[in-house]
This record gives structure tokens, sequence and C-alpha cells, in this order.
């Protein structure tokens, strides 16, 4: 389980269920298990700071690579 933060003011932005090595480029909605300072602004996902995050694509958040910082454990 991730937790993925701001890259600008370090809050949470949501708990993340990872499966698999890679990078987190993008995620699910449906492994999202809670949201924390996160809000939409049209097709954008930001931080409660203001701060751009990842693109809604529909299923899943496309997201912004130095925009956000994680931790935790990835699932294989």
């Amino acid at each position: 389980m991730l937790i993925l933060k701001c890259a600008a003011c370090k809050r949470k932005l949501w708990r993340y269920d990872k499966i698999g090595p890679g990078e987190v480029l993008r995620c699910h909605k449906a492994r999202i298990q809670k949201m924390y300072n996160s809000q939409m602004n049209g097709q954008k996902i930001q931080c409660s700071c203001g701060k751009d995050v990842g693109i809604d694509k529909g299923t899943f958040y496309k997201m912004i690579a130095k925009a956000f910082t994680y931790s935790g454990t990835k699932r294989n």
C-alpha cells in the first residue's frame, strides 16, 4: 500500500494499492483506498494547495511525475 503526497506541500493525497514493481504512472480509481487532500478542477486533479498532480482519463488518473512523492510498499 502506498501513500501519495504532494511534492510541494507534503500533504497526503490518497492511499493506493500498487500492483507490480514499476513506476507510479497511472493510479486506477478502483485501487484508491482513501482520498485525503485532493480535489477535481475540470479534468485535473489538484492538491488542496493548488498544485496539479494528475489528469483524469476515465478509469485512471495519469500522474504528473514531479508533482508527487510516495512511500510504502508495492504488491507483486
